[in-house]
């Protein structure tokens, strides 16, 4: 039985009406690419140098795992640190099971790395994450010839040692987590690994790795990856994380005479289903000072202005695309003019929370009125939202959303389980403040 300690968060936050904000900001490195930079860099062969790193609770989780299997991490401060890589075979069997906390793409990366490793392991992580589901990348390890053991189809994951073969996997669901996974995993088999997706999931784990050195071809939607060679470190500077900026972008589109600049953003095509969704609902989002970064993540400023929303269909390519924006754009939802539709996004259900079901339960507290659907929801706008109390689920996304909508809401809001806010955006409320909002800790 894990040793691990479970705890929920009780900090509340307390928002009244304030729509119109100003002025330029950064928001935090990207999470994606900082979960992807500690793990990558730990099986580096050398020394790899990053900047911009995200210093939140799920990445958190992530650097302490990989302290557990030996590597060594130090932190210049905060954002910036040294991953002293080991090698592909250089990791320490841990002393205990490897706790995940919250973070979802911790255990299924980790997952992958760990069914190639010749000692035994267990992935855990919190209640929130044991109620994810993990068989997604457990059958598709086990046909790897993976030993690895799921408890009811979520975790506590354990993993004995295996000897690992290429395979051709067809995901029945595009997902970056469960692709990476099977790329991770694929450095430790023998022959190739293909992956084919069937719709552009993030792309972070297949530009590091080719970044690293190692052959990754991509062929439309089949990625195949060859084994047995070294990865190289790396010295690069993380981007912002659009997925966190996309709740300053809503903001900034409700709040009327709003102007607000966001710097060194992360544009990865297979991440700007948000940018593409709200310039379709009418936002005037412009994009600036484009360039190419380390690792080929390109970056750019963007400029957001007020503009009146309107009501869209949104399905397909653009949920994958967009899937973690989503319980911001409910809240857009309800003060564009006209119906939005959004459907095939049934993956919402299970992130850290059903987050169709929750949002539209916390939406109608506030006044608005949902039609839930099971792969999506239809809200009819322009609503009056009115301030009132709120549970934020200890789902970072959730909290964040009902902060915007709080903005934009007659009257004051409270949001009861808002610690979550650091597994990914630490320092949100103080950047609202620093544009405007009247937001504050209880």
């Amino acid at each position: 039985m894990s040793n691990i300690k479970y705890q929920i968060s009780t900090r509340s936050l307390h928002v009244h009406t304030s729509r119109a904000l100003h002025g330029a900001t950064q928001v935090p490195g990207d999470k994606s690419i900082s979960h992807r930079s500690l793990i990558l860099g730990a099986l580096a062969e050398g020394t790899s140098q990053m900047r911009g790193w995200l210093p939140a609770g799920d990445t958190l989780a992530t650097l302490g795992c990989m302290s557990m299997l030996g590597i060594d991490i130090e932190r210049r401060d905060a954002t910036t640190l040294t991953v002293y890589g080991r090698g592909l075979r250089g990791l320490e069997a841990p002393p205990a099971a490897l706790d995940c906390v919250n973070a979802g793409t911790a255990m299924r990366l980790l997952s992958g790395v760990m069914a190639g490793q010749s000692f035994p392991s267990v992935l855990d992580g919190s209640v929130q994450l044991r109620r994810r589901p993990m068989r997604r990348i457990t059958e598709p390890l086990r046909r790897m010839g993976a030993h690895i053991e799921d408890h009811g189809g979520g975790a506590p994951l354990h993993i004995s040692p295996a000897r690992l073969y290429g395979v051709t996997y067809q995901m029945p669901v595009a997902s970056a987590q469960v692709k990476s996974c099977l790329l991770l995993a694929g450095l430790f088999a023998e022959g190739q690994t293909t992956v084919i997706e069937p719709g552009p999931a993030r792309d972070h784990t297949e530009r590091m790795l080719y970044s690293m050195g190692t052959p990754v071809q991509v062929d439309g939607k089949q990625i195949t990856l060859s084994p047995g060679h070294t990865l190289q470190p790396f010295n690069m500077t993380i981007p912002g994380d659009l997925s966190s900026a996309a709740f300053l972008m809503v903001a900034a589109c409700l709040g009327d005479g709003s102007r607000v600049e966001l710097r060194h953003i992360g544009i990865n095509p297979t991440r700007t289903g948000i940018i593409d969704i709200l310039r379709a609902m009418g936002a005037q989002i412009d994009i600036e000072k484009q360039a190419q970064e380390e690792a080929g993540e390109p970056v750019a400023d963007m400029i957001i202005r007020w503009a009146q929303l309107k009501g869209i269909d949104i399905s397909g390519d653009l949920i994958v695309r967009a899937i973690d924006e989503f319980p911001a754009l409910m809240v857009a939802a309800t003060q564009a003019d006209g119906r939005t539709t959004v459907s095939q996004a049934a993956e919402l259900r299970v992130k850290e929370t059903d987050r169709i079901a929750v949002m539209a339960g916390e939406l109608r507290k506030m006044g608005a009125e949902v039609e839930e659907r099971p792969d999506g929801f239809i809200i009819d706008g322009p609503q009056k939202l009115r301030g009132t109390t709120v549970d934020g689920y200890d789902d970072h996304r959730i909290v964040m959303s009902l902060v915007i909508a709080g903005l934009h809401a007659e009257g004051a809001t409270t949001i009861t389980g808002a610690g979550s806010l650091n597994d990914s955006f630490p320092g949100f409320v103080e950047t609202l403040q620093g544009l405007g909002a009247n937001v504050e800790w209880m």
